[in-house]
């Protein structure tokens, strides 16, 4: 594979997942409004081009030659159930074709409340959909506002009667630290999901992405951010009052009742290879990786002319890949990093690489190292970007 093309050779069946993608993400930018918060390759006023995206979909999905089994798939966006019912019949079949899904695969897809109804819904189950994370963000509408979200609370409560009934895996998006929220409106987001039942809830401390609308507001003093205090409260009583519930943080922002982990995920944190097709979206295929263009006319067109779409690519050296690897097991709360599996995946091991390091962080109680595998404390949790740079 080179910056030139994503052409793969024919499937290698035997290599380890690290080398060779068992993953699969395939990205649908389309969305009714870009959310202010959003750092993501998506975009509103575009959905008289879903049809001519999908033909360049399947057109880059075939580039890879011939279909590869995945173990996961994860159709992200944007927002996936954009789509029509019909729009969303083609893309699964398209992507059922060209990453068939291994027997036991889980197969997830991304939907926001007000845009899914029954015939969708059918749709994804009958196309082999077995898991849905809905991004409810916050069930109170002045945080919704401040997050420049178009759906209601009830949306979201709506949404879940399609869901449940139909997929035996669900999830929750919820976003803690909004411009003028309060540890007490967390706890109360929490309690409402809470009473809902999720297997699973993905809790994501608020970032001010650089050249978002709401990064803007707040370079301008508009919107001013949830004091460190209070964020590092929500956190706390986050894991606290989850974990309380049966839902463990199995991954920094992550957590779930036991086997009910979002598997593909789980994919990026272990450092494994993964394809990926649509606008925006990345891949990691035999230790290269590379990231499709934003522009969505530049992706159109170069995927109708038989080309790639591809932008940045970058060959890690071994250490560096090491490093990142480290970095990525780290952030996998209840494994952390095996030294043992560290070793067999990199090549290296572990303490002749960040030895320094994770002494250091065990002396200053951010890290517990058992001999077998070092991971977070529970204080090392509120400054894990500081940890993880180290280990960088």
């Amino acid at each position: 594979m080179t910056s030139h093309s994503i052409a793969h050779e024919p499937q290698v069946t035997d290599a380890p997942p690290w080398v060779w993608p068992r993953a699969a993400y395939v990205h649908i930018p389309f969305c009714a409004h870009k959310c202010g918060y959003c750092d993501f390759a998506s975009l509103a006023g575009a959905d008289h081009l879903a049809e001519r995206y999908l033909n360049a979909l399947e057109r880059e999905m075939a580039m890879m030659g011939e279909p590869q089994e995945v173990g996961t798939i994860f159709i992200g966006g944007g927002t996936p159930t954009r789509l029509d019912a019909r729009q969303l019949e083609r893309l699964l079949e398209a992507v059922r074709r060209w990453f068939p899904l291994a027997p036991g695969g889980e197969w997830t897809v991304e939907a926001n409340p007000g845009t899914i109804d029954a015939e969708k819904a059918d749709v994804l189950q009958a196309g082999g959909v077995n898991r849905v994370s809905l991004g409810a963000q916050s069930f109170q509408p002045e945080l919704l506002r401040a997050l420049e979200r178009n759906h209601a609370p009830d949306e979201v409560v709506k949404a879940l009667e399609l869901v449940r009934p139909r997929f035996p895996r669900w999830s929750f998006d919820l976003i803690f630290g909004v411009p003028g929220s309060t540890p007490e409106m967390w706890a109360t987001d929490l309690e409402i999901a809470l009473e809902l039942g999720p297997s699973h809830l993905s809790c994501y401390g608020l970032v001010y992405e650089k050249g978002t609308a709401l990064w803007k507001q707040w370079q301008s003093g508009v919107v001013r951010s949830v004091d460190e205090e209070s964020e590092r409260a929500m956190y706390a009583h986050t894991i606290n009052r989850l974990e309380g519930a049966g839902l463990e943080l199995y991954e920094i922002s992550n957590f779930a009742r036991p086997a009910h982990e979002c598997r593909h995920n789980l994919v990026y944190w272990a450092n494994d290879a993964y394809f990926g097709v649509g606008l925006g979206a990345a891949r990691y295929v035999e230790g290269v990786r590379s990231t499709n263009t934003r522009d969505l006319p530049a992706y159109l067109r170069r995927i109708e002319a038989g080309e790639p779409a591809t932008g940045p690519t970058e060959r890690l050296e071994p250490e560096a890949r090491a490093r990142e690897t480290a970095v990525l097991m780290l952030r996998r709360t209840v494994t952390g990093i095996d030294r043992v599996d560290f070793q067999r995946r990199t090549g290296f091991e572990l303490d002749a690489l960040a030895g320094a390091e994770i002494l250091q962080n065990v002396r200053h109680g951010l890290l517990e190292d058992t001999g077998e595998r070092v991971r977070f404390t529970r204080e090392g949790l509120f400054v894990a970007d500081s940890v993880l740079c180290d280990l960088l």
